[in-house]
């Protein structure tokens, strides 16, 4: 067997020798040794029938320890890229679906309101309570069938408890805003919902955005902002109506934003408390609707009074939006396209619900935030189209295709990742 030996001088040791075997063999072994007489360290080139190699010390008995294969490692890596694959294309299929089911929850609350014109808070009650019994229904068919286990619903209650209060304040203090406000300001102050977002990510979650993330939230919220309220005069109004009830509605979007932050927040900690198991989403849209109802129950004068209902009169409005929702009855006058326009809103609504979350559970709060913004400038659009029980269709404000333009951008600067230069390390 022919062989090339070179011995290096090694300070205080001696020499070290390289022994190389035949350049016709493959390399697939590599040994480390040191002898009585000369520390060594020893390259083997036996026939290229293995994937890898092995260390081990010349001068010791069968001392083997198993390294790297390369093979292996390339097999994983495939296995690790076709999952991060995946899963992006979950991520724009759960948003995109939630693009659609936001704008079309949009237009169908506007359709809803038609024939409930008179009976805007009856609506509204009726969707959060009717919620809890949807949910809590598919959350029980759900156990049965197994997917829900008795771990996930012995999770604390308590994080669900201030789900339940952030959407009660929420909605409390949007409701209170949002009636002083007009309606071209409300959608300017509402991208003050993506900035607490990001900030409640950065101190709760530990997140740290890139600056293309950061630019593209920046050009989304202008965008939005162009699309809705160009032309409508909304920077006077909202100097007419005070920088009290501005504040008040920043307030509000800042307790939305927490919400669903604290969402995500629940689903990790419940990935490490069930050992990588996921925590079912009706386990959080259930506990959590129950938690907001019951608020809101303590929020009802509060509420009313805001919609215009005194207090002692609330049970008879109750009942006779119950009876235009229902469309019998000498109330039914004027209440066209009841019973079918409200459901609409409610099935489409608790489908967006149930789509964010999921967009949330698998994403982030940020990004089911964006995918949300989105569903703006397509539901203005609808709106000049010309709906059933709308009448004359509205027209384009003046900076729509600019500003949707800016939002598009905006949405692919912040899913654009830089590439970065990657540095392969060879095995010896």
């Amino acid at each position: 067997m022919t062989s090339l030996c070179r011995r290096i001088p090694v300070a205080g040791t001696g020499q070290l020798r390289l022994r190389c075997a035949p350049r016709t063999a493959a390399i697939g072994e590599v040994h480390y040794g040191c002898s009585p007489k000369w520390p060594t360290i020893t390259l083997r080139l036996p026939p290229p029938v293995k994937c890898g190699g092995a260390w081990k010390r010349s001068g010791e008995k069968k001392a083997a320890v198993a390294a790297p294969r390369p093979c292996a490692v390339g097999r994983l890596a495939a296995e690790s890229g076709r999952e991060s694959g995946n899963r992006s294309a979950e991520v724009v299929l759960a948003a995109a679906v939630t693009v659609v089911m936001g704008a079309g929850n949009r237009v169908l609350y506007k359709l809803a309101l038609v024939p409930l014109k008179n009976y805007p808070f009856f609506l509204a009650q009726l969707a959060t309570f009717g919620y809890v019994i949807v949910y809590f229904s598919i959350l029980y068919m759900r156990y049965r069938a197994g997917i829900v286990t008795d771990e996930m619903l012995s999770v604390p209650k308590t994080p669900f408890l201030v789900v339940g209060l952030l959407e009660a304040l929420g909605a409390a203090t949007g409701m209170a805003a949002g009636a002083m406000l007009s309606g071209a300001s409300i959608p300017i102050l509402s991208q003050a919902f993506l900035v607490w977002q990001i900030l409640l990510s950065y101190i709760f979650l530990g997140r740290r955005y890139k600056v293309n993330q950061l630019v593209g939230c920046f050009l989304v919220a202008i965008g939005v902002i162009l699309t809705v309220a160009s032309g409508s005069g909304a920077g006077h109004s909202l100097k007419e109506a005070g920088i009290f009830w501005s504040l008040l509605m920043i307030v509000s979007f800042l307790f939305q934003a927490a919400d669903t932050v604290l969402k995500e927040v629940i689903f990790l900690d419940a990935t490490r408390k069930l050992k990588g198991g996921s925590l079912d989403m009706f386990v959080v849209n259930s506990f959590g609707s129950a938690f907001q109802a019951l608020f809101i129950c303590l929020l009802l004068p509060f509420l009313s009074k805001l919609w215009g209902v005194p207090f002692g009169q609330l049970p008879n409005y109750l009942k006779d939006g119950a009876a235009c929702f229902l469309n019998v009855g000498t109330l039914s006058r004027g209440c066209d396209g009841a019973p079918l326009l409200p459901l609409l809103f409610i099935i489409v609504n608790m489908g967006f619900n149930i789509s964010l979350l999921h967009l949330l559970k698998i994403s982030s709060a940020v990004v089911s935030c964006l995918a949300s913004t989105f569903s703006v400038p397509i539901a203005i659009y609808v709106f000049t189209l010309p709906l059933p029980y709308i009448g004359v269709a509205s027209s384009l404000p003046a900076g729509f295709v600019a500003g949707a333009i800016i939002l598009i951008i905006g949405l692919l600067i912040y899913a654009w990742t830089p590439s970065n230069s990657s540095s392969t390390a060879s095995i010896p």
